[in-house]
């Protein structure tokens, strides 16, 4: 199983207004972001939410034998 990126999407827009959000980075790991950012922009936030990753469960520590492998 490939491990996916973990992914921090930013948008500046032109009111220097920053949106943020966390791709692939399950449970409340994401919430660790939220103080580098902060610190990163010098900047604090003013709203959060949370994604769909939030909810996912974290397959990192999941190892899958693939068929062909197992032992009858």
């Amino acid at each position: 199983m490939v491990k996916e990126t973990t992914q921090i999407h930013l948008r500046i827009m032109q009111d220097g207004t920053v949106t943020a959000e966390t791709r692939n980075v399950t449970g409340a790991k994401c919430l660790e972001y939220i103080s580098l950012l902060e610190d990163l922009l010098d900047a604090d936030t003013t709203a959060s939410a949370y994604t769909a990753d939030y909810l996912r469960t974290d397959t990192e520590s999941t190892t899958e034998v693939p068929d062909e492998l197992r032992q009858s």
